[in-house]
């Protein structure tokens, strides 16, 4: 009996002492944004950048934000290639297509496992806007959906915005709209 006495009397000075060692760590001083400190003269815990610091990174605003010079811009950063059209494609078969399926329509997987059905990326409304929309959701999340930024690069999402709108324009797509040249390989082929 004195024996288990010890060893519970042991288990809770150990176990205390964690809790201690635990609390003294999350409680520990540091400096908070835009916290106030009385080390600095100007008492202010975030420090102005140094003059002449050079920001690290791509800041390219058209590239990363879909902006020129602070203004909403509709236009892509890049010219648009067939490779560009390939890559959104292999990127929306994995970051989209879950929810938006192959074609765009709104009846991925999990919409048909019971989750909440996106909009048809096929709506009137949505084939009007233009890509910095999508890049801009993709980036930012919209309704149900939630940001990519942190899974998809910049160039990426540009590249899928650019193959939804190849995907809106293939969907009303007629044989005249196809070059004659390649018209005549599809027609040789049948």
């Amino acid at each position: 009996m004195k024996c288990s006495l010890k060893l519970a009397l042991a288990a809770l000075v150990l176990f205390g002492a964690g809790c201690s060692r635990r609390q003294a760590m999350y409680k520990q001083d540091k400096y908070t944004p835009l916290g106030k400190s009385d080390f600095f003269p100007d008492h202010r815990e975030s420090r102005p950048l140094i003059e002449g610091t050079v920001p690290q990174g791509d800041h390219d605003e058209h590239l990363n934000k879909a902006m020129v010079n602070g203004q909403p811009v509709n236009t892509y950063p890049f010219p648009i290639t067939r490779k560009e059209i390939e890559r959104g494609m292999e990127r929306f078969g994995i970051f989209c297509t879950p929810c938006h399926s192959q074609s765009g329509d709104g009846w991925g997987m999990v919409v048909q496992r019971g989750f909440k059905r996106p909009p048809s990326l096929h709506e009137a409304r949505l084939k009007a806007v233009g890509p910095s929309h999508f890049f801009n959701v993709i980036t930012n999340g919209i309704g149900m959906m939630s940001g990519y930024a942190g899974q998809i690069p910049p160039a990426d999402r540009w590249a899928i915005a650019a193959y939804i709108k190849a995907l809106q324009i293939s969907q009303d797509g007629r044989l005249a709209d196809v070059p004659a040249d390649e018209r005549a390989k599809l027609e040789a082929s049948k």
